[in-house]
């Protein structure tokens, strides 16, 4: 854990990054405690991950985080991975725990539930949820939403067999079915996450229509300035809830301050100053 005499030097890898709110996050996350924090975002190709990472920390950098496309190249890199990390097999935190010792974390899990639990008032538990996509992004928050065990989860993807192979991975922590787009089970399910990247692209995965009904939450996992692509398809199918990942963005950002910091910050602030912009 760092200390706060002098600024602690932070960092965010991943390539594309330009795009990244993190450091307006954080630096408001910083006020809330006095803390003084340079946080950068740093565009690394792959092929230069690892050397990038290890230079950081060997000159003193305090933590990192990690976004695509390095988040499984990550956990090959640090000493030691957490629980969370470990089952996603892949990192989107590094923490310093000596000059010679790095910690990888996941938290994008416990941010996506936090964000549907706490702020948006989702019931998980009991919950019919349909998950669409099998990549990355879905290893990463499938272990934190099964244990709000709800009472059946659909992996939904293009590719049937990436489905399968998750639901495999995942079994023991709870029933997982797992097939395409088009054979998902032709009636309403209570939430259904987008984990895929289509939406930022303006497409939307094909589904059954009576997937989504009034009392459906949508949640896309990808967010912009306005409404994203699968928000509006939602909506247009008559859900009342749809959301974007601002909230999800915000709630790891938190944890992961929290595991360099040892302090949790306010996110209401961070998600009404975004809500502004």
């Amino acid at each position: 854990m760092v200390t706060h005499d002098g600024p602690g030097r932070y960092v965010l890898f991943g390539h594309p990054v330009s795009h990244s709110w993190s450091p307006f996050i954080h630096g408001l996350f910083a006020r809330q405690f006095d803390h003084v924090v340079d946080y950068k975002l740093r565009d690394v190709a792959p092929t230069a991950f690892r050397g990038a990472v290890l230079e950081f920390f060997v000159e003193g950098g305090a933590g990192a985080n990690i976004t695509l496309p390095h988040k499984s190249a990550a956990a090959e890199i640090v000493n030691d991975l957490s629980a969370r990390a470990e089952r996603a097999r892949a990192v989107n935190t590094i923490i310093r725990r000596s000059s010679t010792e790095l910690l990888g974390d996941n938290t994008d899990g416990a941010g996506l539930v936090t964000d549907l639990m706490s702020n948006l008032g989702v019931k998980i538990s009991g919950s019919r949820l349909l998950v669409l996509g099998a990549g990355g992004a879905v290893r990463g928050v499938l272990a934190p939403l099964l244990e709000q065990e709800p009472r059946e989860v659909c992996i939904a993807n293009r590719t049937p067999e990436r489905a399968s192979k998750l639901r495999e991975e995942f079994s023991d922590l709870g029933e997982i079915s797992a097939c395409g787009f088009d054979e998902v089970d032709d009636r309403p399910w209570d939430i259904v996450i987008n984990a895929t990247a289509a939406s930022l692209a303006g497409e939307v995965p094909a589904l059954p229509p009576r997937v989504i009904a009034h009392h459906t939450v949508c949640y896309d996992m990808a967010y912009g300035r306005g409404d994203t692509a699968f928000m509006r398809w939602a909506s247009e199918r008559g859900s009342s809830r749809s959301h974007k990942g601002w909230g999800m963005l915000v709630e790891q950002a938190a944890e992961s301050y929290r595991l360099w910091h040892g302090v949790r910050p306010a996110t209401r602030p961070v998600l009404d100053a975004l809500e502004r912009l």
